[in-house]
């Protein structure tokens, strides 16, 4: 009997989180959010919609949202994005409703966003976003994980770090910062973070029917 209950406790609904994922391009941030995504299987990666024509290998619903420019406009106008920004003439954003429903359900979504995209979400729904930033362990160690990628050129790479050191300025506008000075350890602590984010007392919403059954 006492075994029945433990599980319905650890089974309790909670409400879905979105846990953003940032850092500058070399910290790691890509590699931690495969290793996230192979090992959780309770979160999985928010698909954006996108004006720009699918690549030979994406899957409309898995890589993207396919959508025409007439139809993301519409759902501009809607108010149906948490975010949406304009790439190289092409738009992407991040659709709400989708969304929104699947945190009712539970349902984690991973965010691969930059800082204003992360600031975006959070304006439009803080209580259901975690921010955590990736920092390299030094400029000179990010300097080197840039060079290693072999096909870039210096003025490539040089322009890499501008924008990296742009974007650490903006640390302090997230909840958590590791450093990334080993990636299994540096994972290890993405996932406490997850798994205290989804304990926090306000995303479980089973526990007060849980609670009100202690009670009586």
């Amino acid at each position: 009997m006492g075994d029945t209950s433990h599980t319905e406790a650890d089974q309790l609904h909670r409400r879905g989180l979105m846990f953003i994922l940032s850092s500058p391009s070399g910290a790691g941030k890509t590699t931690l959010s495969r290793m996230l995504l192979a090992e959780d299987p309770e979160i999985r990666l928010s698909v954006s919609a996108t004006t720009r024509p699918p690549r030979p290998a994406e899957v409309e619903g898995v890589h993207y949202h396919f959508v025409s420019p007439a139809r993301f406009q519409q759902m501009i106008d809607e108010d149906d994005f948490y975010e949406w920004a304009e790439v190289f003439g092409h738009r992407y954003g991040t659709p709400k409703g989708m969304i929104r429903a699947g945190l009712k359900e539970g349902q984690d979504f991973l965010f691969d966003i930059d800082w204003q995209g992360t600031q975006q979400l959070y304006q439009k729904d803080q209580q259901d976003v975690v921010r955590v930033f990736i920092l390299p362990p030094s400029i000179d160690e990010l300097h080197r994980r840039l060079k290693g990628r072999a096909t870039d050129s210096a003025e490539v790479i040089n322009a890499r770090m501008e924008r990296a050191r742009a974007e650490i300025s903006h640390w302090d506008g997230y909840d958590y910062v590791i450093i990334n000075d080993d990636i299994d350890v540096c994972f290890d602590k993405v996932r406490a973070i997850l798994e205290a984010e989804r304990m926090k007392r306000a995303r479980q919403t089973g526990l007060i029917p849980f609670v009100r059954g202690l009670m009586r």
